[in-house]
């Protein structure tokens, strides 16, 4: 069984910082890659950032500049440095990796108060 372990949401004031992490587990061979994504009420599922095996990363417009993915210290791990916190942020946040398919974790609530 594979399973991603995501922690780190929570509530924050606007301005403010939270850092997502994200372990995975299990019977997983190669991953490519590891990232996150959110998803609002009412809103379809967005691509916020990624980092592949090698290190590269990518974010999408609306977060970049303002939040950070790296490697954490453990194997398959993964964080989410998110600073500049704006209401418009406020979702459940899923971890990704990339192996012989995409696998998801259970999501993180973030809310980001005005």
């Amino acid at each position: 069984q594979v399973q991603l372990v995501e922690s780190g949401g929570g509530l924050v004031q606007a301005g403010g910082s939270l850092r997502l992490s994200c372990a995975a587990s299990g019977s997983i061979f190669g991953i490519n890659a590891m990232g996150w994504y959110r998803q609002a009420p009412g809103k379809q599922r967005e691509s916020v950032a990624g980092i592949t095996s090698g290190g590269t990363v990518g974010y999408s417009d609306s977060v970049k500049g303002r939040f950070t993915i790296s490697r954490g210290d453990a194997k398959n791990t993964v964080l989410l440095q998110m600073n500049s916190l704006k209401p418009e942020d406020t979702a459940v946040y899923y971890c990704y990796a990339d192996a012989a398919r995409r696998y998801w974790g259970q999501g993180t609530q973030v809310t980001v108060s005005s």
